[in-house]
């Protein structure tokens, strides 16, 4: 890695980090316009698609025609383990709280924590393990922090709650989102070791697009007829969170081992809480501002290396 790259990854994960943050924004801006969650996400991914694919299929035209079968399979499965991510987790969100999916789904690092020895053949640290048991407690306060209230006291959902009936249906969908989105940044590692990032990401968003608009018409749901206003929220969604943030991550993916990229994405609630705070008006509560702290010393602890 020269020297200019090393200056530029931890820019890359702050910029990731600040696009990705914008999701969550522009989302809830499409869902009060009457937009179900899965034509979001499939349009999310089509114009990502779409945009991208000028410059794959001019400039890079020739190593997408050198792919091997073995990249493309992998593509095709970081494909659709991004759109089993984004249809499961959305998903989950009609059975069970924001709070319990965010700390279902906030468990992806672990999951490619302990996974990454085995495909990868990365080592963990433990400065690194204990940086991200930090983040992913964070990132379970920050969940926990919409259903908790203080009143007199710390008061909290108790776990049977949580774990009963269609809650626990959701909670298990936001899990697979979890795996899904493991899976996505392990093969991302794999790929990314020998392939350029504009080829990567066109076959991977356009395979995870296919799988979005096949989910999305099976649910009984249509992309067309909405106001244009809406296209344009869900256009930005496409630009900004998938093409600036997935697509950095994607490239520092090439330098950076696969569980510190996913506990840097840990830090999405914190810069949505921040943006939220001054496009919405929403001010953060403690248990948000304390998960917060806690997920930016994990991060601190498990780039300590890189």
């Amino acid at each position: 890695m020269d020297s200019r790259t090393r200056f530029l990854l931890p820019i890359a994960l702050i910029v990731a980090t600040l696009a990705v943050s914008t999701s969550s924004i522009f989302i809830r801006f499409a869902q009060a316009d009457g937009v179900p969650s899965l034509v979001i996400a499939a349009l999310r991914l089509t114009f990502a698609t779409l945009l991208i694919a000028p410059v794959a299929l001019t400039r890079h035209l020739d190593e997408i025609k050198r792919f091997t079968r073995t990249e493309i399979l992998l593509g095709v499965f970081s494909g659709i383990f991004l759109a089993v991510h984004f249809a499961t987790w959305i998903t989950s969100l009609e059975y069970t709280s924001v709070a319990s999916s965010v700390v279902f789904v906030g468990t992806g690092p672990l999951w490619v924590a302990l996974l990454s020895p085995m495909f990868l053949n990365e080592k963990i640290t433990r400065t690194a393990i204990f940086g991200l048991a930090l983040a992913v407690v964070g990132g379970a306060i920050i969940g926990l922090s919409d259903a908790c209230t203080w009143v007199g006291g710390l008061s909290c959902p108790a776990m049977e709650d949580i774990l009963q009936g269609r809650a626990m249906w959701g909670n298990f969908l936001a899990l697979m989102g979890a795996w899904a989105v493991t899976g996505y940044l392990i093969i991302g590692r794999i790929l990314r070791a020998g392939t350029s990032l504009v080829p990567y990401i066109f076959l991977v968003y356009g395979m995870a697009a296919i799988v979005l608009i096949l989910i999305m018409f099976v649910a009984g749901n249509s992309p067309f007829g909405y106001e244009t206003k809406t296209y344009g929220w869900i256009f930005l969604l496409a630009a900004i969170p998938q093409l600036i943030g997935h697509t950095t991550y994607n490239w520092t993916l090439k330098y950076l081992t696969a569980t510190l990229v996913a506990v840097t994405v840990l830090g999405e609630p914190i810069g949505s809480a921040t943006l939220a705070f001054f496009i919405l008006n929403e001010t953060p509560s403690v248990m948000t501002i304390a998960g917060g702290f806690l997920i930016l010393v994990g991060i601190f602890f498990s780039s300590r290396n890189s």
